[in-house]
């Protein structure tokens, strides 16, 4: 028999009588009738009390699933389902229906549940890391080989007042540090990093809310950011919790133009979907050359198109003013860091980047994925120090990945992934640096990151990774960069 969620599907069905309306409310917010392939109940009448009876179990037994599992049910469809149940005491009793089960679970909710709006999950991540290998400085400095154990946990309230939309709210701690300072180049970035030092902070609010049948809107209060409303199309993005371990090969790195408040669409039209936001940096700040207008922001289009349940492919474009710093690649493609860094003050940019994204399921257990991407960066000031000054001009920044992922392998829930690909880096530039600095990223690098998760349980997983970085930062005088994890998730 195949499933249906809408009761007005029946054709046997009649609607002149409440228990017409009531199961039809409960079938359509539950999907939970079940009907024959030709849409009827088949009985002798137009709809006999025994069939009715078997609709109605139907939805008590997903009600009941979802009330064990401690999902909010609203309290005008226990009353609807308890009325039902009484005028069909007799048939469901036939049935053997756990009507009595039921009851002392929504009782049992009703007392305990933490709110009648509000559904609260969880994610815990902690991880031990470290660096096998490498140089910084030129070559003039071994990396430390110290291991670090931490941990970032995540509680997320999901607050619905309407059914459709959705209030989020994160909440966040850890200590997990950040390699990047470590290893002196932001290719050694991973996902899951969170220097807290386990303060409890709001990482994340936001609003979203349907503007209409195929457009969503989110308004972002604090911490937005551009893969809130835009699909990255990278299987392997977990939000470093899941799937890939490392920043760069979580999506890429043009979705890290842009965080702050602001405002998101999503809209899905047919097989084409499409994003645009803004997101100001300092929106909540008055001072001056800050705010939701004056001060540093991103901006975010993009257009995707799916050809079937296995092809998609988007094509992304972002614009912004002192948000051109990624945390992924070389210390110069995060030029307003390298700047501040090397100089003792940022350079005010603007940037236009250009990114193609494509995800390509050529089999169950295989996913081919990949992306490009370019900057082009505007310094729209000078460097002035006491020896010597640095005029205007352009950036050029670049990075590709290619993807492979190989989604329940061996068992279902696990996933292995390998990412090949180049962080971004400063490929040109015409400023005139000093002689003793180069103006420009010197040498090639890789990105070579695998890694396999093992699902333990629905809630539980243990992921062994490795990331190898030649030519760290750009630079052969640094060596190879080698850097281990193994992160172990818990959601609940």
């Amino acid at each position: 028999m195949d499933q249906i969620t809408n009761v007005s599907e029946l054709r046997d069905v009649q609607s002149s009588e409440w228990a017409y309306e009531a199961l039809k409310s409960l079938a359509e917010r539950y999907g939970c009738i079940v009907g024959y392939p030709d849409r009827t109940f088949r009985g002798n009448q137009a709809l006999s009390r025994w069939e009715f009876a078997a609709g109605l179990n139907a939805c008590m037994n997903v009600m009941e699933r979802l009330l064990q599992e401690n999902v909010a049910v609203l309290r005008e469809d226990v009353d609807k389902l308890k009325r039902l149940m009484q005028e069909f005491e007799a048939e469901l009793a036939a049935l053997g229906a756990r009507i009595d089960n039921l009851e002392a679970r929504t009782a049992f909710l009703e007392d305990h549940q933490f709110s009648t709006t509000t559904k609260l999950t969880g994610e815990v991540v902690m991880a031990l890391s470290g660096i096998a290998s490498g140089k910084r400085e030129s070559g003039a400095e071994s990396i430390p080989r110290l291991p670090t154990f931490g941990q970032r946990t995540r509680l997320e309230f999901n607050t619905s007042f309407t059914g459709q939309d959705n209030l989020y709210t994160r909440l966040t701690s850890g200590n997990l540090p950040e390699l990047a300072e470590t290893a002196d180049t932001f290719q050694a970035k991973l996902g899951f990093t969170q220097p807290d030092n386990n303060n409890l902070r709001l990482e994340v609010l936001y609003y979203n809310f349907p503007l209409s049948d195929n457009v969503q809107v989110w308004v972002e209060a604090t911490g937005g950011a551009f893969d809130d409303f835009t699909n990255t199309v990278n299987v392997l993005d977990g939000d470093g919790a899941l799937g890939a371990f490392s920043a760069f090969g979580t999506r890429n790195p043009i979705y890290y133009l842009g965080k702050g408040a602001g405002l998101g669409f999503q809209g899905i039209w047919n097989n084409l979907e499409w994003s645009l936001g803004y997101l100001a940096s300092n929106g909540n700040d008055p001072s001056q050359g800050q705010g939701l207008f004056n001060g540093a922001y991103g901006a975010i289009a993009q257009v995707g198109y799916s050809f079937d349940d296995r092809l998609q492919l988007a094509l992304t474009y972002a614009h912004g003013y002192n948000t051109l710093d990624t945390g992924t690649g070389s210390l110069r493609s995060n030029f307003q860091f390298f700047t501040e860094d090397t100089f003792g003050q940022a350079v005010p940019t603007s940037h236009n980047a250009y990114g193609l994204e494509m995800s390509w399921k050529l089999a169950d257990n295989f996913v081919l994925g990949g992306w490009g991407g370019f900057t082009k960066a505007q310094t729209l000031a000078a460097i002035e120090t006491e020896d010597f000054s640095i005029g205007r001009g352009s950036l050029d920044i670049w990075n590709w990945a290619v993807t492979l992922a190989f989604p329940d392998l061996f068992k279902e829930g696990n996933l292995a992934g390998i990412i090949v690909g180049q962080q971004p880096w400063l490929s040109a530039s015409n400023l005139a640096f000093p002689e003793a600095l180069s103006a420009t990223d010197l040498d090639s690098s890789l990105h070579l990151e695998a890694f396999f998760q093992w699902a333990m349980s629905n809630n539980l997983y243990i992921t062994p990774g490795i990331l190898v970085i030649p030519n760290a930062d750009y630079n052969n005088a640094n060596g190879t960069l080698v850097i281990g994890t193994i992160r172990t998730t818990f959601t609940f």
